[in-house]
């Protein structure tokens, strides 16, 4: 017997979610093969991740959140935004929010296609020769290089994501190339395995790293340039601790549509 799934999808500075109402229930969140055969770009809908929305106590949502090998991921920044813009869709929402996300409370205001999302505090840097390593969500390493454009980031992202280091629970690589204006990032992902066009926490990452590279402390703002199209990141930095940490950037509908299901 075949089943009918409603469903819409999303993209966030070209980074792109299947997002499905799950406030009934039905969807079991168990099913691994299924998200992975929804996020199939071949097979399913196609997408670098799922995310249900939920009821939950105290909040307006609940954000569950999957990668496209059907695994249960933790916090996704610019699947956070999209997920913004689908309950403002929905009507659950206006301009404000405040939902729950595997990594604990999110804040975020949504205008018109750009949502400021606010991310979780980050006390934990460590340093991996030249690389910084920390977790805004998800885990991260960032790594300064020149010539951003023309690196192999596949290659050489899955080779630090698979290292004796990394390689047991995986790591997100980020490459980072200081831009007129900003920073330039690409990144490698686990659970995708492969380069996106855009990360969240690893835009947010990116820039937390570079501003203990540049020695700023204070109330900061960093423009984050990826591969689809243009975040900003802004923090207040004592010591190293960084808190009011907020990512900003498009949230964008695609489509909708009824996917059947064998």
């Amino acid at each position: 017997m075949s089943t009918k799934i409603q469903f819409s999808k999303y993209q966030g500075a070209g980074n792109d979610f299947v997002l499905i109402d799950n406030r009934n229930g039905l969807f079991d969140r168990k099913n691994e093969e299924l998200v992975k055969k929804l996020c199939d770009r071949r097979f399913g809908i196609g997408g670098d991740g799922l995310m249900l929305l939920q009821n939950t106590e105290n909040f307006d949502f609940e954000m569950v959140y999957y990668n496209a090998d059907g695994a249960e991921g933790t916090m996704c920044g610019n699947g956070g935004r999209c997920i913004v813009a689908f309950a403002r869709d929905l009507n659950i929402i206006s301009e404000k929010t405040d939902f729950l996300a595997v990594d604990g409370p999110h804040d975020a205001e949504i205008s018109s296609d750009q949502v400021n999302l606010g991310m979780i505090n980050v006390d934990k840097i460590a340093r991996d020769g030249e690389s910084f390593v920390m977790n805004t969500g998800s885990p991260h390493y960032i790594l300064k290089v020149e010539n951003l454009k023309d690196l192999d980031v596949f290659n050489e992202g899955s080779a630090i994501r698979n290292n004796e280091t990394y390689g047991a629970k995986g790591i997100n690589v980020n490459f980072i190339e200081e831009e007129e204006g900003g920073y330039f990032v690409r990144t490698f992902e686990r659970g995708v395995e492969d380069e996106t066009f855009a990360c969240g926490t690893g835009a947010t990452a990116a820039a937390i790293a570079m501003a203990i590279d540049k020695d700023l402390y204070g109330d900061i703002s960093i423009p984050i340039r990826v591969l689809g199209g243009q975040l900003y990141i802004s923090f207040t930095r004592q010591g190293n601790t960084f808190t009011n940490v907020y990512l900003k950037g498009p949230a964008n509908f695609v489509f909708s549509g009824v996917i059947e299901i064998d």
